[in-house]
């Protein structure tokens, strides 16, 4: 049976990057930032969400005062919650955290010093990692400091580097676009396995430009329709070489439709 703990998951920082955006709200996949971070956390034996309330059943929310005002009284607000034995300490962006990165957080820490997660460049990221509560309470209430590096660095006993890139956050919108494309991309190739297709004859960009193009410019529900039209075209060996092309043209004369322009150039 693994370590006991709670989850303590800061998401109440204010975003300028982001354009002051609500980011644990923004969404990678079907999850939004934040509920990916708490099915991550979901083996805790309570979650504590630092930050605006919202709609995450079970979840304990607490917040910093005042709020906004940084990572340590964001930390110090979670930990009044804190019960378990165990703290594992996660931002509240992590797009690619899962259960298990979590688990071998928890599983490389020692007795009494805590384990935390090293980028690809060897970079502790100090809001992913595990620690000992009973000493990581001890060292907040004589901290005087405002960086959770010089408050955790000396409790680090163990430096882990995890496959998957689970340290990634979302501090831009280009790190959003990438956290996305990538979810597309494994979404891509689990399909093409699935439905027994090579990856590499499928010109993704050029399908999704098309299904944008039928969205825009003729309806949103028409988009999945196409491609799917467009599939069963393929698959009966019907379609012509040009058929995304056509299919786009289509779309973008539709304001103009008429059985002799819909394809003209």
């Amino acid at each position: 049976m693994g370590r006991v703990y709670d989850a303590v998951i800061l998401a109440g920082g204010q975003a300028r990057r982001l354009g002051g955006r609500d980011k644990p709200a923004l969404t990678v996949g079907a999850r939004s930032l934040v509920e990916n971070v708490v099915a991550a956390a979901s083996g805790a034996r309570r979650t504590i969400v630092v930050g605006p309330e919202r709609p995450l059943p079970g979840v304990l929310f607490a917040r910093e005062d005042p709020p906004g005002s940084g990572p340590i009284p964001a930390l110090t607000a979670g930990l009044a919650h804190v019960t378990a034995p165990w703290v594992a300490l996660l931002a509240g962006d992590l797009p690619f955290l899962t259960v298990a990165h979590v688990r071998a957080l928890l599983d490389a820490a020692g007795p009494g010093a805590g384990a935390v997660m090293v980028d690809d460049g060897g970079r502790e990221q100090w809001l992913a990692g595990a620690w000992p509560a009973t000493e990581l309470k001890q060292a907040l209430a004589s901290y005087g400091g405002r960086s959770l590096k010089g408050l955790l660095a000396p409790l680090a006993g163990t430096r882990l580097a995890l496959p998957g890139r689970p340290w990634f956050d979302c501090d831009t919108m280009d790190d959003l676009e990438e956290a996305r494309m990538n979810v597309l991309n494994e979404w891509t190739a689990l399909a093409c396995k699935e439905l027994g297709i090579d990856p590499a004859t499928v010109d993704r960009d050029q399908i999704l430009d098309l299904t944008k193009e039928v969205a825009h410019g003729v309806a949103r529900p028409a988009a999945p329709l196409t491609a799917y039209l467009l599939g069963l075209a393929q698959g009966a060996g019907t379609a012509p070489e040009d058929a995304v092309a056509k299919l786009t043209t289509l779309a973008k004369n539709w304001g103009r439709a008429t059985t002799e322009t819909l394809t003209d150039d």
